[in-house]
């Protein structure tokens, strides 16, 4: 069997986000829905001291990468979607 790790780095822009307060409560509806509509995991790597920007990993782990590849697309469109944050940058990997 082989072990595929997927890794989605999404940088935002949050240009509406007025303090870390509001930014939290962005970030945390972006990792909620990300976490219950896919089962990956999420979390903030980059940029906590920064009101207006974050930087979010997403690893998903499998063994077909046609599968995880399909599930980080998805997961991408769904982020773009999201009115309150603007992505600036973002890669994916497979380990």
């Amino acid at each position: 069997m082989q072990l595929i790790v997927g890794l989605l780095t999404v940088d935002l822009f949050l240009p509406y986000s007025a303090s870390l307060k509001e930014k939290r409560l962005i970030i945390k509806s972006i990792k909620d829905k990300v976490r219950n509509k896919f089962n990956v995991s999420i979390a903030e790597v980059d940029y906590q001291d920064k009101w207006q920007r974050a930087q979010l990993g997403v690893v998903q782990v499998g063994n077909d990468y046609v599968f995880i590849e399909k599930n980080m697309n998805a997961i991408f469109k769904l982020i773009e979607s999201n009115g309150a944050a603007e992505i600036t940058q973002h890669s994916l990997e497979f380990l």
